[in-house]
């Protein structure tokens, strides 16, 4: 079976101005047995220089990254620019178009099922086209999330350490220059492992960066105004802009140590938190009280932490089932060491 994406646009990536198409995803339906799914994309392109893509919506409830890149879209010039920018503000369309965490065609999630499959699910072929198609071409990567409709995050930028220590230090440097109030390593324990967009690229020698801005399926104004000036920041730094204006936030390095900066509900309830995204907490500390609903005579359990930290996200709905995450926490870098 070939290996080629079956995706496709009209958008040529090689022609400089600004071009706003779609990428066509392929979906044969009983009402449409021909038919395809417009992924939005816009190429902004002047002459030879590096190629940032730029990414939001891979999951369709987290809207801060979505919005920035519409607004960077319309703004961007090409004449301002050396190189090409390559914008996927809704890069799971489906997911999107119906508000959810996953595409509601097969139930995927993207940043689960990289480096995904030509002629696998919807979802599987955009995780596919990503692979073969943007990720040859970019000399970076940002990836924009927040919390979306389950986990409420504190304002954060973060990358996946990996083994080239060349691409390691580029990565640190973008880390820094992306300026988000806190930076973070995570090894990826916690989440997707190996079958995530960064996990994907790093094979490829692609640096990503990826971000999280807020949550709740909200739009939190400070996570936008984040993303735009840091992806800003990002652009200058590569060469693609040649704008320096831009002001370089204080920062703090911190680092997720695996999966004991989890905490997770053991048992169905409702969720009473005592701790809020950004706040340090110490191990032994209440967490939180789960109330059950079935039995309501009995006392609710009483959650700890673990560990200690700062509060990376906090689970956002009380409604909780057993396996639920309800809290993240980072350490510093420097503390972590000196375990």
């Amino acid at each position: 079976m070939s290996t080629t994406t079956r995706i496709w646009t009209p958008v040529d990536f090689n022609r400089d101005g600004k071009q706003t198409g779609s990428l066509r995803l392929p979906i044969s339906s009983d009402l449409s047995a021909y038919g395809w799914i417009p992924i939005p994309v816009v190429c902004i392109k002047n002459g030879d220089g590096p190629t940032a893509v730029l990414i939001a919506g891979t999951h369709g409830d987290e809207y801060e990254g979505q919005i920035a890149l519409l607004e960077l879209a319309r703004s961007l010039d090409p004449s301002a620019i050396t190189g090409r920018i390559i914008i996927l503000p809704a890069l799971n369309f489906p997911a999107v178009e119906a508000g959810r965490r996953v595409s509601p065609l097969d139930e995927g999630n993207l940043n689960r099922l990289y480096p995904g499959e030509a002629h696998g699910t919807a979802t599987q072929m955009i995780a596919h086209y990503v692979t073969t198609a943007m990720l040859p071409m970019a000399d970076l990567v940002v990836d924009l999330h927040s919390g979306g409709r389950s986990l409420d995050y504190v304002p954060c930028a973060l990358i996946r350490p990996c083994a080239d220590k060349q691409l390691d230090d580029r990565q640190m440097e973008m880390l820094r220059v992306f300026g988000a109030p806190i930076s973070y390593i995570t090894d990826g324990k916690g989440g997707g492992g190996n079958t995530t967009l960064p996990a994907t690229a790093e094979p490829l020698g692609v640096p990503v960066i990826t971000a999280e801005l807020g949550g709740g399926a909200m739009l939190r104004s400070y996570g936008k105004e984040l993303a735009r000036f840091a992806v800003l920041r990002l652009l200058d730094h590569i060469g693609i802009r040649a704008d320096r204006t831009l002001a370089q936030p204080q920062q703090t390095r911190m680092m997720v140590g695996g999966r004991d900066g989890f905490l997770y509900a053991e048992s169905d309830g409702l969720f009473e938190p005592a701790a809020t995204p950004g706040q340090e907490v110490t191990a032994g500390q209440h967490a939180g009280y789960l109330h059950s609903i079935e039995r309501p005579t009995d006392p609710p359990i009483s959650l700890t932490f673990g560990t200690s930290g700062l509060v990376a996200c906090r689970r956002f709905p009380t409604l909780t089932k057993r396996g639920d995450c309800l809290y993240t926490l980072m350490q510093d870098v420097e503390g972590a060491a000196r375990k």
